[in-house]
């Protein structure tokens, strides 16, 4: 069932009204954000996964619960996108560091 899920997707009014924005709100936010780049048909409908729907939550929360600005949620999200590879870098630090003690 969850391979289904990966599968479905939803028109920019459905993702809207799923988000509990505006469709003009995904519009804004899909030229804001690198991170949100729905499938397009061949007669241009924007077409959302449920990827693309919990990177909008995430942008949703960021800008209206925490209050940050577009700026700052995109730099937020950078750093968040930038952890797992500075935690690598950390521990293959940490490695060296073993060895070379």
């Amino acid at each position: 069932m969850e391979d289904l899920q990966e599968f479905k997707t939803y028109k920019i009014g459905q993702a809207a009204k799923e988000l509990g924005v505006k469709t003009y709100v995904l519009r804004f936010w899909e030229g804001e954000f690198d991170e949100i780049e729905p499938i397009r048909t061949q007669s241009g409908q924007r077409l959302y996964t449920e990827e693309h729907l919990e990177k909008i939550r995430e942008i949703k929360q960021l800008l209206y619960d925490e209050g940050l600005t577009i700026d700052g949620a995109k730099k937020k999200l950078q750093s968040r996108d930038n952890a797992p590879l500075l935690q690598d870098i950390y521990n293959e630090l940490l490695e060296i560091k073993k060895l070379l003690a």
